[in-house]
């Protein structure tokens, strides 16, 4: 199993969590998306949306995050990454969505690419942009975390979840982006649980091998 990702890349982040949680085998093969790597032709091959992640399972190639995390989750079931009711997994899922569909689309590298670009921004004001849809879907999750977290050490209920999944590749967004966090002190409980997980500490970008500077 191979997974093409970047280090810095939340989604990649999201299934390296994944990956190492589970305890699968893989390979990782990176794209280097300030090079411009994942829009040449052999890339576009693999994905022709051009984005990471990607996952060749030796038999099949996925890409998009929650597809491969849904793959992964019936697949390889233990230990659930969803909760066995209906109604826990649609809460999950929307607690999901909330961060991979109304913060992650506004500040993906090819979004403020081409917002600095098109509008002549410097760094100060793309950051402020980051901030504001950040903190926009982080109020809702936030709510949402109060509410469904048991102890404030996983999103909903008293085990991980998806939710944790893709909240905490978000915070690593977040802080990189200098967003002020003390307004979401259900998140912050969570993320510094979640740091101490070997799945969450393997899959960090610091530590992978395209990461400027990684660990030996």
């Amino acid at each position: 199993m191979k997974l093409y990702g970047y280090y810095r890349s939340s989604a990649s982040y999201r299934i390296r969590i994944i990956l190492h949680t589970k305890g699968i085998d893989w390979d990782y093969r990176t794209v280097q998306l300030t090079k411009g790597e994942q829009s040449s032709e052999a890339f576009k091959a693999i994905n022709p949306m051009g984005l990471v992640p990607v996952l060749d399972t030796d038999e099949a190639v996925l890409a998009q995050s929650p597809a491969i995390a849904e793959f992964l989750e019936e697949q390889h079931p233990e230990p659930a990454l969803l909760p066995p009711d209906p109604l826990g997994r649609a809460r999950v899922r929307e607690m999901m969505h909330t961060v991979g569909c109304e913060i992650h689309p506004l500040q993906n590298f090819s979004v403020l690419k081409h917002i600095k670009t098109t509008y002549s921004l410097d760094d100060d004001a793309v950051f402020d942009w980051c901030r504001k849809w950040i903190d926009r879907g982080f109020t809702a999750f936030e709510t949402l975390a109060s509410e469904r977290s048991a102890d404030g050490q996983f999103s909903f209920g008293d085990r991980l979840t998806l939710a944790d999944v893709w909240l905490i590749p978000q915070l690593y967004n977040a802080r990189r982006f200098e967003l002020d966090l003390t307004p979401y002190p259900t998140i912050v409980s969570i993320d510094k649980h979640c740091q101490t997980l070997d799945g969450f500490a393997a899959a960090h970008p610091s530590r992978q091998p395209d990461a400027p500077n990684p660990p030996a």
